[in-house]
């Protein structure tokens, strides 16, 4: 990891603070950029989130899928902890805690948008940050990139359903057309975006090429996630101000929710006498999410400051920390599985 991705939480932390300041100061400005929408779209989010996710998308190699079924089970234990048990333990979680534990600490009516942002997380999983947690764990990179790909053209047909499914449970509307809109805007077209700039790329220079290219636009990405941040923080700044203690409270579900998967996707590659460059990765996709669609979609849903938007950007200020502590865990028990 780079020096600024190894300290991501703290430029995040400090973009926080920044769109509180700025949305306390300067609350016209912000009001200004919130109206800029099209089919409740923002097309700033939009356009910061784009900068965000194309360059992830030119990552995915789709050649890797036909290496799908040689050493299944690795891939079994992402897939079933993705899209089987990840999203519903998440949204078990977070009512149970703004329904319930917290109902005391906040605001009843907001309590569903905090729930929804939380199912949205818990439904998107990761997608680039990935490799580098893969790398740090010393995981099989090929195995890693085929387990990623098929994540993604899974997420294309299953993300819509599973987030309407969990919200219609838990009583929360939502519009099947801003959902429909929301998947082909954040991953159909960035996917298709980054499967023909890989191609290109390739045409010209091979794999060596895509990886320059990758590296030069990275910092696009990352710029484009701490504007978001401030940009969300602004919106919500004088809500934040006055319950600093928000912030702390969407943190926990979120947290348990990380160790829990992780516990179970590990332990469950460790029954099944996985290697360890295969397990921990496979553990570790399970845990992370993918925070930028979260964040798209919950401002096309709910609006930009709406608590569903909040419980999103919380997501990326808890993953690094968490995973990083992960990682270290994991690299710990590297001899209790198969060389």
């Amino acid at each position: 990891m780079s020096l600024f991705e190894r300290w991501l939480t703290l430029w995040v932390a400090l973009c926080i603070l920044a769109g509180l300041v700025l949305g306390n100061l300067v609350p016209g400005l912000f009001g200004a950029l919130a109206g800029l929408e099209y089919a409740s779209v923002n097309l700033v989010v939009a356009l910061l989130i784009w900068a965000m996710v194309w360059p992830m998308m030119i990552a995915i190699d789709f050649g890797a899928l036909k290496d799908v079924g040689k050493r299944p089970r690795g891939l079994v234990i992402t897939l079933v902890i993705n899209w089987l048990v990840k999203p519903f333990t998440m949204a078990a979680l977070a009512v149970l805690f703004f329904n319930h534990v917290f109902a005391g600490l906040i605001d009843p009516a907001r309590a569903p948008e905090y729930i929804a942002g939380l199912i949205l997380l818990g439904a998107a999983p990761c997608t680039a940050m990935v490799f580098v947690w893969s790398q740090l764990t010393k995981g099989d990179p090929n195995y890693t990139l085929v387990q990623v790909s098929v994540n993604d053209l899974i997420m294309v047909v299953a993300f819509a359903p599973i987030v309407a499914f969990l919200l219609g449970v838990t009583d929360i509307s939502v519009p099947w057309e801003t959902l429909i809109l929301s998947v082909v805007l954040y991953i159909v077209i960035p996917l298709i975006a980054g499967a023909l700039t890989r191609r290109v790329l390739m045409a010209r220079g091979g794999l060596s090429a895509v990886e320059d290219f990758t590296a030069r636009i990275k910092p696009v990405s990352v710029i484009g996630l701490l504007l978001t941040v401030v940009l969300l923080f602004g919106f919500q700044g004088q809500v934040i101000i006055a319950q600093p203690l928000l912030i702390a409270l969407i943190a926990v579900p979120i947290v348990i929710q990380s160790y829990g998967i992780f516990a179970l996707g590990y332990a469950w590659a460790w029954a099944w006498r996985l290697p360890h460059r295969v397990a921990a990765p496979c553990a570790l996709i399970g845990t992370s999410n993918f925070f930028e669609l979260a964040v798209a979609v919950a401002i096309g849903l709910f609006g930009l400051n709406s608590g569903a938007a909040l419980a999103t950007v919380v997501g990326v200020l808890v993953e690094v920390p968490v995973m990083l502590s992960l990682v270290a865990y994991a690299n710990r028990t590297r001899d209790r599985f198969p060389a």
